[in-house]
């Protein structure tokens, strides 16, 4: 099991890096994650980590990629809710890293 060590707390990951308990997160864990994954996190990655935070909480799951770019689009506008600007954000991995980053559970089709 791997661990990650956020203002003197110790967080419970699963072998993938994803939170075990997604009552860990808070933006200090997003930050700390991201580190891990090396990008640093602008306010435009915060607020799609906390756009797939409320997708999680209305539906209670992760999107994967397509559910994910229409939701933006539907919330944030299409100059955000599309793939190049999302793969852009998230290393060409937008549904799996973003959902790491905002302490959600890895979606269900992803790799």
């Amino acid at each position: 099991m791997k661990e990650l060590n956020v203002a003197e707390r110790t967080i419970a990951l699963d072998k993938d890096g994803f939170l075990q308990d997604l009552n860990d997160w808070s933006l200090e864990v997003a930050h700390a994650l991201s580190g891990e994954e090396g990008i640093v996190l602008s306010p435009e990655h915060v607020e799609i980590l906390e756009l797939l935070r409320d997708f999680y909480a209305q539906f209670q799951l992760s999107p994967a990629t397509r559910p994910l770019i229409k939701y933006t689009a539907l919330k944030l506008g299409p100059e955000k809710g599309n793939s190049m600007y999302l793969n852009r954000l998230f290393n060409g991995t937008p549904a799996k890293l973003a959902a790491k980053l905002a302490g959600l559970p890895k979606p269900t089709n992803c790799i």
